[in-house]
């Protein structure tokens, strides 16, 4: 079986990160666990489900430390190992770090795929560490079933400059960097309904690596006051976990949400996944959607895969930082501002 004859899709139940344990589920599993007493140096752990740990070092350095994997969203193999790596170098990078080493993580069914589609799929997770200036340099492998790739990344980032997603403020501006809807267009995919020239534009934001860090002054990275990736528990379920952990409330002005053209399209031919259903589930009690259609609803809790950076800023800076972040996010907005806390987490409008 040839790598440029196999569609990927095709062979596993989910895709990317809308293969992700449902958040509630995990959350009731976690609270099951006793974790051990954290270090004094730990300074960002998993407790406020944000997207990396972060351990200090020294007074100049501190580790960023995580992990992502999952089966294929796209077809072709390169190109899921390029979305697979720019996906887990997201989490590096919303925590204001870069990377330096990954290691991948990779289950394959070596009886039934050929070794070149692990190749492939190598090649586009090597390109994009590359392009991350990082080095990779080892990982796991198991003959399983049904393919999984991803990567295990560690970085560097001071101890003083960390980005979380506890330190949104009141009166701050909300940035996104990506268009949403990558959740929905991969159904369609998976579904056959299109092919991946169909949903190119999706395709290109996922492989696009998030590095904002170095398109911003040292000025203006020091007005983000906290940051998350938008992945599988989609936008609503991301936003509501920084405003919890940040004790504020988020508005969002939802027609300034980026998305893609062909979005609401697929939400309305209903190219749906299990994500959007348990992503609504899991932010039910604590967002005001009711002003939102049906459509815009289901856009909200459309489970990304690498998707954009929600950046939480000072007002006075948002317009400088979007503006530079459009160098290379050119559907980087403005879609919204911090409140005190409110009765809800995040009030979508």
């Amino acid at each position: 079986m040839s790598s440029e004859k196999i569609a990927l899709t095709q062979t596993v139940h989910k895709g990317g990160c809308a293969a992700k344990v449902a958040a509630s589920e995990l959350r009731k599993i976690l609270r099951q666990v006793k974790f051990p007493a954290a270090h004094s140096a730990l300074l960002v752990d998993g407790g406020l489900f944000d997207d990396a740990a972060i351990y200090k070092v020294t007074d100049e350095i501190a580790l960023v430390q995580t992990l992502d994997f999952f089966t294929p969203i796209v077809d072709t193999p390169k190109l899921f190992g390029e979305i697979a790596a720019a996906n887990a170098l997201s989490d590096v990078y919303a925590m204001g770090g870069r990377p330096k080493t990954a290691m991948g993580i990779l289950a394959f069914p070596i009886a039934t795929m050929s070794e070149q589609v692990i190749v492939d799929v190598m090649q586009g997770a090597s390109d994009k560490i590359a392009e991350a200036d990082a080095n990779f340099v080892g990982g796991h492998s198991i003959d399983d079933d049904t393919l999984k790739f991803g990567l295990s990344l560690t970085g560097f980032v001071h101890p003083q400059k960390v980005w979380s997603n506890a330190g949104a403020r009141a009166g701050d501006h909300l940035i996104l960097t990506k268009p949403l809807g990558t959740g929905t267009m991969t159904a369609s995919l998976k579904r056959q309904e299109s092919t991946e020239s169909d949903i190119a534009e999706a395709l290109h934001s996922m492989a696009m690596v998030n590095n904002a860090v170095d398109y911003l002054t040292p000025q203006m990275t020091g007005h983000i006051h906290a940051a998350t990736d938008i992945t599988g528990f989609g936008l609503s379920g991301h936003a509501m976990q920084m405003a919890q952990a940040s004790r504020v409330s988020l508005r969002v002005k939802t027609e300034r949400l980026p998305r893609f053209a062909k979005a609401l399209h697929f939400l309305e031919k209903g190219f749906l996944t299990k994500a959007h259903r348990t992503n609504a589930q899991y932010t039910e009690s604590q967002i005001d959607a009711e002003k939102l259609d049906s459509l815009h609803k289901l856009l909200i809790h459309d489970p990304q895969t690498s998707g954009g950076l929600l950046l939480s800023v000072s007002a006075e800076m948002s317009s400088l930082i979007v503006q530079a972040l459009r160098a290379k996010f050119k559907s980087a907005e403005i879609v919204g501002e911090v409140l005190p806390p409110q009765d809800k987490a995040v009030i979508f409008e």
